[in-house]
């Protein structure tokens, strides 16, 4: 069965894994869980997390299934349910910080010691790297997320305005904010 499930077509599969055909869903996670993995990492900034909000989301769109609307492209259906993994982990990490700083103040200073990126020993395009990956998602989540969609995940227009349900047009002014705003990031240093 493993050699037919690999042909099939996203809906398809949607299908047999909605009706408990274990092989098609992990056909599903195949084909997807790497484009998924790159957009939560870019949301996120961390890889550690990414790799817990992608099986977050791949266990929801489990359960979901039954709810997909098989004409919508199944990408398109991941990443949005991967967005909202990544809005959910975004307001529980700024109760937890929030939380911190409320502390004592010996435990915030531990914790914002704690919370500094480690220092490598790698080459200066890997500390860049990190550098703009850090300033992407601390971009306002409605630029982070249309930036990422189109310029990391290759999304069409069309295809990211139907995973944020906005307009192509509202696509076109949020990339072009989330580059200038990016823009000035990375020159103000």
């Amino acid at each position: 069965m493993n050699g037919d499930v690999r042909t099939l077509p996203d809906g398809d599969l949607a299908a047999l894994g909605d009706a408990g055909g274990q092989a098609a869903f992990a056909e599903i996670m195949r084909r997807h869980a790497p484009s998924i993995f790159r957009l939560i990492r870019s949301c996120t900034g961390d890889a550690e997390e990414a790799l817990d909000l992608t099986q977050d989301t791949f266990v929801a769109a489990h359960r979901a299934l039954a709810r997909y609307d098989r004409v919508r492209p199944l990408r398109t259906w991941l990443a949005a349910i991967a967005l909202n993994k990544c809005r959910d982990w975004g307001r529980k990490r700024a109760v937890r910080r929030f939380l911190t700083f409320a502390g004592p103040i010996d435990d915030a200073a531990a914790a914002i010691a704690d919370d500094r990126p480690s220092v490598e020993d790698g080459a200066a395009d890997r500390q860049e790297l990190r550098r703009v990956a850090r300033m992407i998602a601390a971009l306002p989540t409605a630029l982070k997320e249309t930036l990422i969609l189109r310029t990391i995940e290759g999304m069409s227009q069309s295809e990211t305005a139907a995973v944020l349900s906005i307009s192509e047009k509202a696509v076109e002014t949020r990339l072009h904010r989330a580059r200038k705003a990016l823009s000035d990031r990375l020159h103000r240093g």
